[in-house]
């Protein structure tokens, strides 16, 4: 189903109420952190800086949301004992807190009842689902991007993150297993 889907950027901007983020994977490899991913595995230090070149353009974007009244909140569900990459983005997390975005964990096992959608997603003002499409290695697939509109669809996914919020961990309390 090709389809024009407009930049996420456009996405967030136009948010009025809320931006919600479903991550379900426990690796990523996308181009844009591989530099600082890397770097991270060979000296243990990662980039917190919220003013430095990488993490500048979202502290901005989310900042900005915030700003104007959207409540932009993230569930990670990951599997424990987590991966090198969930280490990686754990050890980044407050940068994301910084920014104006509330942040919990859930661990997969806590996960089992609850249906959730196939692939990892964003929910903007409850009325569109921008679903995120990974290769079984963590990069981008073709397309990468599916916006979606459909009520149903909104409302499976809102209720599937809104279930995943009510049971994870706060990002001040979740510890790392």
């Amino acid at each position: 189903m090709p389809q024009n889907v407009p930049d996420f950027d456009e996405l967030m901007g136009a948010a009025q109420r809320s931006a919600v983020h479903l991550e379900m994977r426990d690796q990523y490899a996308v181009g844009d952190e591989a530099d600082d991913f890397n770097t991270w595995l060979a000296t243990g230090r990662r980039d917190t800086d919220p003013t430095s070149e990488y993490w500048a353009p979202w502290v901005d974007l989310i900042s900005r949301a915030v700003a104007r009244g959207v409540v932009v909140r993230r569930a990670r569900i990951v599997s424990e004992p987590v991966t090198d990459y969930i280490r990686y983005e754990h050890a980044s997390t407050d940068v994301n807190v910084a920014a104006g975005e509330q942040v919990r964990w859930l661990p997969r096992r806590r996960a089992v009842d609850l249906m959730l959608p196939g692939v990892d997603l964003w929910i903007f003002d409850r009325t569109q689902v921008l679903f995120n499409h990974f290769t079984g290695v963590g990069e981008w697939s073709e397309p990468a991007k599916e916006l979606r509109t459909e009520p149903s669809i909104v409302k499976q996914c809102s209720d599937a993150f809104e279930a995943v919020w009510e049971r994870a961990i706060p990002h001040d309390t979740y510890e790392i297993h």
